[in-house]
């Protein structure tokens, strides 16, 4: 409790000092139950309409989404959607880094064009849970959103993901791969997502190349015992499951990477790879290059701005969800 020691803590004033101990807890504790802090509060709220729901229950703990949707105006009874995977380093983040700058511009974008948009939690890769069980929660989340469509209002056929870093990453793999490999509710079990497009920011995209490696946060192998859940050579299988250039084929939906060239966490070579690899399979992959940008396009004078590299993302989505 010394955390909480109150300058106004004297013979005088004892009761006023426990009043402001309770109320700081009582604030602490609002922001671990809704799980927003002021800033994404203020943000969540200029969204007009919004709904917080339930997609999954998994090891005593409920996993929810965030569900914005267009105005009454350009709402109908069939709407296109995107499904948004957060980033953090596959152990830390929240559905609310949506509202970051790399990706609030889209996610209004999408929803004056008529996009409903949907943001997850999903398990982090702490204790017993690595990234293959944020993948699962991921399709789990698109699964329950086919199951539910109709409440919704959501297309059964007309929907993609996004996401950045981790959550670039995570989402290039719920959608590359397969099913049958990330099985996850047996209640949800009779739906199979198959996304129309990816858009996937400053990813890690190989767990298997070591060129990807140097000069990133993958240089000296420990964050693998993190995406993994042990060591890189005590899980190569599980590593090619969750590499996305392993899952690439040429029918996979069009995907649009996004990174910036002076990137030090995730370096741009992760993009300018999968793009060899698009090649080879011929596969429909084009990367839009952020000069001067690092990760999360942080830095002075990108190119193209942030408004524009929004406006490209959602251009591009929307482009694959007619």
């Amino acid at each position: 409790m010394n955390m909480f020691r109150c300058s106004f803590q004297n013979k005088r004033n004892p009761l006023l000092c426990k009043l402001m101990v309770v109320f700081i807890l009582f604030l602490v504790c609002q922001t671990m139950v809704f799980g927003q802090t002021p800033e994404e509060k203020e943000v969540l709220d200029t969204f007009n309409h919004k709904e917080t729901v339930v997609y999954k229950l998994i090891d005593g703990k409920e996993l929810e989404m965030t569900i914005f949707y267009p105005d009454a105006d350009k709402i109908q009874q069939k709407n296109p959607w995107m499904l948004h995977v957060h980033g953090g380093g596959w152990a830390g983040g929240s559905q609310y880094n949506i509202f970051r700058k790399a990706f609030l511009g889209t996610l209004k974008s999408l929803v004056e064009k008529g996009v409903v948009c949907a943001t997850i939690e999903y398990r982090l890769a702490k204790g017993k849970s690595n990234a293959y069980d944020a993948v699962v929660d991921a399709k789990d989340a698109a699964r329950f959103l086919l199951k539910n469509a109709e409440k919704y209002k959501l297309d059964k056929e007309k929907y993609g993901i996004w996401g950045g870093s981790a959550g670039g990453h995570l989402s290039l793999v719920t959608a590359l791969g397969k099913d049958t490999d990330f099985k996850g509710d047996p209640e949800l079990s009779d739906y199979a997502p198959n996304f129309k497009c990816v858009a996937s920011y400053f990813p890690f995209t190989s767990c298997i190349n070591p060129d990807l490696r140097p000069g990133s946060i993958f240089e000296d192998g420990k964050l693998f015992v993190r995406l993994l859940g042990a060591p890189l050579e005590e899980k190569q299988e599980l590593a090619k499951l969750l590499s996305p250039t392993e899952l690439l084929e040429q029918n996979s939906p069009p995907i649009l990477l996004l990174h910036g060239d002076k990137d030090t966490v995730l370096p741009i070579i992760n993009s300018t790879y999968m793009m060899e690899i698009a090649k080879e399979k011929n596969a429909n992959v084009e990367l839009l290059t952020i000069e001067n940008a690092g990760h999360s396009f942080s830095g002075k004078d990108i190119s193209p701005s942030m408004e524009a590299l929004n406006d490209y993302a959602a251009n591009f989505i929307t482009s694959h969800l007619k």
